[in-house]
């Protein structure tokens, strides 16, 4: 498995496969063929039925420049190897000089068909983690005696910690600059922001429930609306699915006074969950659905709740068993394929959700049958047997049927 680096990246939404990705592997391909003057870049799958409502389109041209940048839509070639699939042709005088075939796999990480190119652009080579298993890793930490973030550091090192120590400060940096706008954010929908509203109204009812519930689902809409508006946010593991995991650890900080090093420490369990799914499944929604992306922040948000509270291997393992199980199936149908709606009210149910993996785990987790190995298998095989409509196409789904009003 690679390095968390590649669960945690901070950059710009609105979406990690569709912008962040693309962008990436632009900066890559100049770097490469630097007497390039132009590019032709197609677009196929995914990236074609979604991209304008994602901005790639934008970012590709914004990259690009001042070079010139011709965009190909193709929603009808087939793409048998991945759903986010882009060709870049280089040009040098007039004259093709170089063509790349890309793939965007999810969580703005990039796969060359040119295997030189998948080695010298990674920032992690795959053998970081040599564990790529739960039940592996769990073993290793039980016959030493050591939980999942110190497992983290053995593999990574220490820099790994000052790393994450960076993520969670962008992430509260992002949760606050999302409680201080209001009004309607960019797109189609005009859809309007509601985590200012959301986090005004928690002291309306005095169920501690019930402010609980609007807090976290105001962080998460916090992350979410400033990742709707290409503001500055972290996969975790996913620009459309970065809501979760700082919502819950936000909160959970401010109610049970816990420090940034052990909010640290919990990313970092929270990571391996992610580094597995995507390992052995995927944590795309072009792939396998919503599932793989809300699913996989909420399993990974469960596991560093059950870290933050000490919990066994054995209960943060069913918590983020718990977490992914009941999103089998969920599918990804933003409308107007815009990362918005149904997306940012999602993050917010699935970090409520993982309170609720994780509370159950606490006292359920020496009955339980379904290892999370097991749970991620099935995730990805679910994804593979969904219809393409229900796989970030915008043609299934909420995007179906909902009609916009211009």
């Amino acid at each position: 498995m690679q390095s968390l680096r590649e669960i945690y990246k901070i950059g710009s939404g609105p979406s990690s496969s569709h912008t962040m990705g693309p962008e990436r592997a632009i900066k890559f391909l100049k770097k490469q063929y630097p007497k390039a003057d132009s590019f032709k870049v197609t677009l196929y799958g995914s990236l074609a039925l979604t991209g304008e409502g994602h901005g790639t389109d934008k970012v590709i041209k914004k990259t690009c420049a001042p070079l010139g940048c011709e965009i190909i839509w193709d929603s009808q070639t087939p793409t048998p190897v991945h759903p986010n699939t882009m060709d870049a042709e280089i040009f040098a005088g007039g004259k093709v000089i170089a063509k790349e075939r890309v793939y965007s796999v999810g969580g703005g990480s990039m796969v060359y068909e040119n295997a030189n190119f998948n080695h010298s652009e990674k920032d992690a080579e795959d053998d970081i983690y040599p564990l790529n298993t739960y039940k592996e890793i769990a073993e290793y930490c039980n016959s030493r005696n050591i939980r999942l973030w110190q497992y983290a550091v053995i593999c990574e090192g220490q820099d790994i910690l000052d790393y994450l120590a960076r993520v969670w400060e962008q992430m509260k940096r992002t949760v606050h600059e999302g409680l201080t706008v209001s009004g309607v954010l960019p797109g189609r929908l005009k859809t309007e922001r509601r985590a200012q509203k959301l986090y005004n109204q928690r002291h309306i009812d005095e169920s501690a429930q019930t402010r609980e519930n609007r807090l976290v689902s105001a962080y998460a809409f916090a992350t979410g609306e400033q990742n709707a508006a290409g503001g500055v946010i972290v996969t975790a593991p996913t620009c459309g699915a970065c809501g979760v995991v700082p919502a819950v650890l936000k909160y959970m900080q401010e109610m049970r006074r816990f420090t940034d090093e052990q909010i640290v420490r919990a990313l970092a369990a929270g990571g391996i969950i992610g580094n597995l799914i995507k390992k052995n499944a995927s944590i795309s929604g072009a792939e396998c659905g919503c599932q793989a992306e809300i699913g996989s922040a909420c399993s990974m948000a469960a596991a560093a709740l059950g870290e933050l509270f000490e919990m066994g291997l054995g209960q943060i393992e069913y918590a983020a068993e718990v977490a992914m199980e009941h999103h089998l199936g969920l599918t990804c149908d933003p409308i107007a394929g815009l990362v918005q709606i149904p997306c940012i009210e999602r993050n917010a149910v699935a970090a409520m959700r993982a309170i609720n993996a994780m509370s159950l785990a606490n006292f359920l987790a020496d009955s339980r049958k379904i290892s999370f190995d097991i749970i991620v298998k099935t995730m990805y095989n679910t994804g593979k047997d969904l219809l393409n409509s229900y796989k970030e196409t915008s043609s299934g789904g909420l995007a179906k049927y909902y009609e916009i009003k211009d």
